[in-house]
């Protein structure tokens, strides 16, 4: 039977998660926001709180927690910040090549750094060329002797900036797209490796976004996560274990945003009246509960089916485009409401508005999701009705009346026509196909 309600814990978590988000983010997140810097001081309390790397399993030092306890935390830290979200939650995106691999010295080397010492670890496919083609990868990774070497900048990464490590997908040949690529642990101290100036952005501006340059780096074998040919693969795994909780991102973002309008609109006056008396207000807002239900509904399920050991891509692209795209229709909505307040710094509409934004680009563009989806729908998606060619659409009842003998139906490949003989007929009468396009439809 299924169950959509949280377990005590998880409502313990959530009120935890909650209670953080509230007290400690949100009155900080404008202050940071003006001054587009990353507040480490809340990333060593989620840690000390234990709301980071809460995914680390039991035997690695970790809580040992699945994907559906990371988007209820998730929500809650969105709902106050997006950009925190997401500098909080990228511990769990640089770590997942790590537990995704089959390297077990490197998950029990790194590991219980992260999780005890609160060491920071980002994730790098992106490149100034490059976003979501990751076959299109042009960091080289050259092997010599015992160790790669890596040229090359990995750019767009978040937290970059205050990572002690990082993984990293290069490749051994770019011509070789998905079979020439690799993967690593990194050390932001290591010769070589130089840390680029933050990148100003539009939004998210609490959460730090750099690059990293490589320059004839030395990896030793004992930091490489998949060798030429695995890399592509355990990228992929990573973002359909990841993507979900974008969705948690959009689902804090949409429903903060909502909340907001909901208690403006219950204080406005307009026309002699509350402006939550219009219809036009009342409709918005039921169209933003909607979204911001059937959004979590989404990621909840891909994340349930990740714990669970169900391949989740599909439905971890599909919780992400409808997720991301929804909740800048909340947050666009919620500002309408607002009206000229919303537009103001003074409110909070307009920084949610901006921090939204990236949610349909970062970790694949909902382009890309549509492409994932669309590709399942088309090619591995398995219909339950009959082809079209097959469906005996009948209006003369007469025709299937229990008993009749010789009742044979033939249903024309092309217009739908049905025919009732027991041979299909030499030609079609309404759209003059030949008698090779009639198939048996009945019995």
């Amino acid at each position: 039977m299924l169950n959509f309600s949280l377990s005590p814990e998880q409502l313990d978590l959530q009120k935890k998660a909650r209670d953080f988000a509230i007290k400690e983010i949100l009155p900080i997140a404008w202050y940071y926001d003006e001054k587009d810097k990353i507040p480490r001081e809340i990333l060593n309390k989620a840690f000390e709180a234990g709301l980071m790397n809460s995914d680390i399993p039991v035997m690695y030092g970790g809580k040992g927690m699945g994907l559906v306890e990371g988007a209820i935390v998730t929500e809650e830290i969105s709902a106050a910040c997006p950009g925190l979200a997401t500098s909080i939650f990228d511990n769990s995106l640089g770590m997942e090549p790590i537990i995704l691999s089959s390297r077990e010295e490197i998950k029990k080397k790194y590991l219980p750094q992260i999780a005890r010492q609160g060491k920071l670890i980002c994730f790098a496919t992106s490149e100034p060329t490059m976003g979501s083609d990751v076959a299109g990868i042009r960091c080289r990774a050259e092997k010599k002797g015992d160790e790669y070497i890596l040229n090359g900048t990995k750019y767009w990464i978040t937290n970059a900036g205050v990572a002690d490590y990082m993984t990293v997908f290069a490749t051994v040949d770019p011509k070789q797209k998905h079979g020439g690529i690799c993967a690593f642990v990194v050390h932001r101290e290591w010769q070589g490796v130089t840390v680029g100036k933050d990148i100003p952005k539009m939004g998210q501006r609490t959460s730090n976004t750099a690059a990293w340059n490589f320059k004839n780096v030395a990896v030793p074998m004992e930091n490489v996560l998949a060798g030429p040919g695995e890399g592509f693969a355990l990228a992929m795994k990573t973002f359909a274990r990841t993507r979900p909780i974008i969705g948690a991102f959009a689902v804090g973002a949409a429903r903060s945003a909502m909340e907001y309008a909901i208690d403006y609109a219950k204080r406005r006056q307009a026309f002699g009246s509350k402006i939550s008396n219009f219809q036009a207000i009342q409709h918005k807002i039921a169209a933003m509960y909607q979204k911001v239900e059937t959004s979590r509904l989404l990621v909840h399920k891909a994340a349930w089916e990740s714990d669970q050991g169900i391949d989740p891509t599909v439905n971890a692209s599909l919780a992400k485009f409808y997720a991301t795209e929804s909740a800048m229709e909340v947050v666009s909505d919620a500002l309408q409401i607002m009206g000229g307040y919303g537009y103001t710094k003074m409110y909070p509409l307009e920084k949610l508005f901006r921090d939204t934004r990236l949610l349909m680009i970062y970790e694949g563009t909902s382009e890309v999701q549509r492409i994932i989806v669309s590709g399942h729908a088309l090619n591995s998606y398995k219909p339950a009705m009959p082809p079209l060619e097959e469906i005996p659409i009948v209006r003369d009842t007469d025709l299937l009346a229990e008993g009749k003998d010789g009742a044979v139906l033939w249903r024309c490949s092309m217009c739908g026509y049905i025919h009732e003989g027991s041979e299909a007929p030499e030609e079609c009468p309404i759209c003059f196909m030949p008698k090779g396009a009639f198939k048996k439809v009945y019995p």
